[in-house]
């Protein structure tokens, strides 16, 4: 003869005591709400532009460079100063041959009381050359030889290391190019320049 097994209905304690173990086991969980949410609730790459509120994200919330040109309101940024260089050519005897314009030779060898002996030649720019990046280089002549070397030195007048000593020349405007076969040698060839300033 069979025995016939019952089983009898749990008690609600029991019940509820099985769906918690469920639960547990399951890794389901519960928290309370604290009304904000942090980064260990969000998945990487999975909150987009639509998710915020305009005006709601700062540019210290981002990382360094992580935004691009097409997030940044261009009419918000300052205007960025244009830079501009200004340049001439000058030849052997100290003469302005070519310019982008504004410059003046003021002193140059046998000219405004300066000796021939001092191949220096001194060039007004009509404007203030203070913080202003200066260059100089040879140029290059083809015709009529010693045109394929040169030494040039670039300074302006008026500073603590540069003095100089022709009329109308110690001042913020102007600035004293030598530009010979060799610089060390003041009976050396003068040698054509160009002269830059960036303004």
């Amino acid at each position: 003869m069979k025995k016939r097994i019952r089983f009898s209905r749990p008690s609600p304690a029991l019940a509820i005591a099985c769906i918690a173990l469920f639960v547990a086991m399951g890794g389901v969980s519960y928290g309370v709400a604290t009304g904000s949410i942090d980064s260990r609730e969000i998945k990487d790459g999975s909150i987009r532009n639509r998710d915020f509120k305009d005006g709601t994200l700062r540019g210290n919330e981002a990382k360094r460079d992580g935004w691009g040109g097409g997030a940044i309101k261009e009419t918000t940024l300052g205007k960025i100063p244009a830079s501009s260089t200004r340049w001439a050519l000058i030849d052997e005897g100290g003469n302005i041959v070519e310019q982008s314009g504004r410059f003046q030779v003021v002193s140059k060898p046998g000219a405004n009381g300066q000796p021939v002996t001092n191949p220096n030649v001194y060039i007004n720019a009509s404007s203030s050359l203070v913080n202003k990046g200066l260059g100089a280089t040879t140029s290059l002549r083809n015709v009529g030889g010693g045109g394929f070397d040169g030494d040039v030195s670039i300074a302006r007048c008026n500073t603590p290391r540069v003095t100089c000593v022709p009329t109308n020349t110690n001042n913020d405007n102007t600035l004293v190019v030598r530009s010979l076969a060799d610089n060390a040698d003041a009976t050396s060839g003068t040698r054509g320049f160009y002269i830059q300033v960036s303004e």
